[in-house]
């Protein structure tokens, strides 16, 4: 399991917004995010750049950290 900090998270409408956008990566899978930890765990089928990570997550008004 990777884990990301994110930052900008306030109710349950982000993770449910962080979750979809990680999910539809390529290779991610098993996507679980925590609004109290501020943080996202997830499994890669096969390696994922962190980049794109970001990417995905700064499109939604949300940023890794």
């Amino acid at each position: 399991m990777a884990t990301v900090k994110i930052k900008g998270m306030s109710c349950a409408h982000c993770v449910g917004a962080v979750t979809e956008a990680l999910q539809k990566i390529d290779g991610i899978t098993g996507v679980q995010v925590s609004l109290e930890k501020g943080e996202a765990q997830y499994q890669e089928s096969k390696p994922v750049p962190l980049e794109v990570i970001k990417n995905a997550v700064s499109k939604i008004g949300f940023e890794v950290v």
